[in-house]
């Protein structure tokens, strides 16, 4: 699991039939802790599966790869990136 910050959102004209009422959205993982605080910094931008209903601005934590479709099973559905979960605070030690 990885946290990222959502940066956008993804409108499609075409999708495939298991996306129908997907929201899907743009997030940038944050490369160290210390990006929780700055601004949107330029990384590398990925497009997830809103589970959460996230908005723009939100740091998410973020599922990648098989993990990522696993709580849609035994629906199979064409992701590589899931947000699945909002995070409101993050306290590192």
């Amino acid at each position: 699991m990885k946290i990222a910050r959502v940066i956008g959102t993804v409108t499609l004209a075409r999708m495939h039939p298991a996306m129908q009422g997907a929201r899907l959205r743009c997030v940038e993982q944050l490369a160290t802790i210390d990006d929780l605080d700055q601004p949107v910094y330029g990384g590398e931008t990925i497009v997830a599966w809103d589970l959460c209903g996230s908005g723009l601005d939100d740091c998410v934590a973020m599922a990648e790869g098989p993990e990522a479709a696993q709580p849609l099973k035994p629906r199979t559905v064409p992701i590589d990136a899931s947000i699945v979960a909002v995070l409101d605070h993050v306290d590192v030690d």
